[in-house]
């Protein structure tokens, strides 16, 4: 078993806490994601799994050992950098050799053991270059075969692909997802990236100043956030955001634009008794279309936007308006005859609308 516990976990640097009660059951196999912007906690909680940074209070256990006392290399984990950390005098076979070697280990299972990892990342052709010889990608499957030949219990990867370019970026991407596949071990992995957490993680754990704001599949966080700020990190283009007063006949308002609430989420205004009440709005891009393209669109959710940029992406195009001065992002069919400095009609499915308190940021729905 390669369960990961966490329980109420805390880490200072002098006045600054960089991790506050810290506290999420990794289990056996799992892909769980720590994702959130610069300066959110997630590397260092990585580093005090792998037993790089001592923590202040609180227990972690990997499988049925409290680990809080133990040094790295008893750990059984195996870690992997956004540097690589190569040795530059030594050639790949020998960077993916090196821990083993340490171990002592026999040469015939060194032997085994790196041939296998190198053919399971299809390097084997590079085992005898040096770190310099190789592109980005290649130090980076190489910094994967040095952890995998070594069989831990955990993978900890600290954004392992925040120095390659778009394209190879994508690529790993569905790299390290088979590798999670193939070695069936736990993985927890550190990015900023929310579309590396959407697609390769089982879980994420969204982090903000040290604090866990939320936990769940990706698909969870995606389409119940339980606060603004989740709601404004995961997915791209962002939530659109809107301050608006809920009145009485149902309809959200600011100045002269207003659109209709549908039936469930009237329901979730009479629940918190929110008529009257200024509350945030929040409608995702792919939810406001072009209304030559829209499904059910009526008067109450239907308005007319003067666009301000028009992106067109190949399979859809991003269309830029404001309303009330605030601007917002519209994902819209590829056939929209959207321009620049024109009027265009936009329908908001609004069965997905969000509305969080103005106050606390929590999510009524």
């Amino acid at each position: 078993m390669a369960e990961v516990l966490l329980d109420k976990v805390w880490k200072r640097f002098g006045d600054v806490i960089a991790v506050q009660d810290f506290s999420a059951n990794i289990a056996d196999k799992e892909f769980l994601i720590l994702l959130g912007p610069s300066g959110c906690g997630k590397s260092t909680t990585l580093r005090m799994i792998a037993g790089l940074e001592e923590i202040d209070e609180g227990v972690i256990k990997i499988g049925e050992r409290v680990v809080n006392d133990i040094p790295p290399k008893d750990r059984d984990i195996a870690m992997v950098f956004q540097n690589y950390a190569l040795y530059p005098h030594m050639d790949v076979y020998n960077n993916m050799a090196f821990g083993l070697k340490l171990r002592k280990e026999p040469k015939k299972e060194i032997d085994i053991k790196v041939k296998e990892a190198a053919r399971i990342l299809r390097i084997e052709e590079l085992l005898k270059r040096k770190p310099k010889a190789l592109s980005g990608g290649q130090r980076q499957r190489v910094a994967m075969g040095r952890a995998i030949v070594r069989n831990p219990r955990v993978f900890l990867m600290d954004e392992p692909l925040s120095n390659l370019d778009a394209k190879l970026r994508v690529q790993m991407r569905t790299e390290i997802a088979k590798l999670h596949e193939r070695v069936a071990t736990t993985f927890v992995y550190v990015t900023h990236d929310q579309t590396e957490a959407m697609t390769m993680g089982d879980r994420i754990v969204i982090m903000k100043d040290g604090l866990i704001m939320q936990t769940g599949t990706p698909q969870d966080v995606y389409d119940n956030p339980t606060n603004l700020f989740v709601a404004g990190f995961i997915g791209s283009p962002a939530m659109n955001f809107m301050d608006v007063v809920v009145t009485d006949d149902y309809h959200v308002r600011k100045g002269d634009f207003q659109l209709k609430a549908p039936e469930e989420v009237c329901k979730v205004i009479d629940e918190f008794n929110l008529k009257g009440k200024e509350v945030v709005m929040g409608i995702r891009p792919e939810n406001l279309e072009d209304s030559e393209f829209a499904l059910g669109k009526t008067e109450e959710n239907t308005f007319v936007a003067d666009i301000d940029v028009v992106e067109p992406m190949g399979n859809e195009v991003f269309v830029y308006f404001n309303k009330e001065g605030v601007n917002f992002t519209a994902r819209v069919n590829a056939k929209t005859k959207a321009k620049v400095g024109q009027p265009l009609n936009i329908t908001a499915d609004l069965s997905n609308m969000h509305i969080f308190d103005k106050e606390t940021d929590k999510a009524y729905i």
